[in-house]
């Protein structure tokens, strides 16, 4: 078992920071449901992140790593957390203009404690996000060691995830003013471009190679009904 599991709850997970930047161009009335229904949706999608983080830390610890190709599939788990906290604290930017005046008895004070809230609630979760990030790359170590890492469609789990680290990284630098965690998001930002031409470069390699993209072949190669059969030659024998 992977973190894989968690992604049928990605699309609700991407819901928080696609609100945030969304909220900052609408008018008052419809900021305020949209920040309503990004809260709302991100929760479900986190809480139910959290069941699957429950038995991929179980499986961890009771078995051993995944399978070398599938393994960059444990980059999955800095996700929820990281787009957790981008969602979280940039809909908190918009709340002051988002909120009406007699907003929960006052607007203005209902908008600075849920600032206070997300800013507090993001470092919490970026912790959890750089934590679970560790792991992944320590998890990695012997894989690079022995070479033993063939290509995988899971290699793009080096990319997505991690950009939401990166994102979560600047957020909180932003509300917190911290120069240090500023870089830190922008050289990870970078970072990624490179690693994404390169695992572009090796999923086009292993077309070539015949890795992916065939019968028997691939992490998926005992789904879909595939039935390896016996050469002409050896029929014939």
């Amino acid at each position: 078992m992977t973190p894989i599991w968690i992604f049928p709850a990605y699309p609700l997970i991407i819901v928080g920071p696609m609100a945030g930047i969304l909220v900052q161009h609408m008018s008052q009335n419809r900021a305020l449901n949209i920040i309503i229904c990004g809260v709302t949706l991100q929760g479900i999608g986190f809480m139910i992140s959290v069941m699957v983080y429950s038995a991929y830390i179980y499986r961890l610890m009771t078995q051993k790593l995944p399978q070398e190709s599938v393994r960059p599939g444990m980059f999955v788990s800095v996700g929820p957390s990281a787009f957790t906290v981008s969602g979280l604290i940039t809909m908190a930017e918009s709340t002051n203009r988002a909120l009406p005046s007699d907003f929960m008895g006052d607007g203005k004070m209902a908008a600075f404690v849920s600032k206070i809230i997300a800013n507090w609630m993001g470092v919490w979760l970026w912790g959890l996000a750089v934590w679970f990030f560790f792991v992944s790359v320590g998890a990695h170590y012997s894989c690079v060691r022995n070479r033993e890492m063939q290509f995988a469609m899971t290699w793009y789990s080096f990319i997505f995830p991690n950009t939401a680290l990166a994102a979560a990284t600047l957020a909180v630098g932003k509300v917190f003013s911290s120069h240090a965690l500023n870089i830190a998001g922008t050289a990870m930002g970078i970072a990624l471009v490179p690693l994404w031409a390169f695992v572009f470069c090796m999923m086009i390699r292993a077309v070539i190679k015949k890795q992916i993209l065939w019968p028997q072949k691939g992490e998926d190669k005992d789904e879909g009904g595939w039935v390896r059969r016996p050469s002409s030659t050896a029929s014939a024998r």
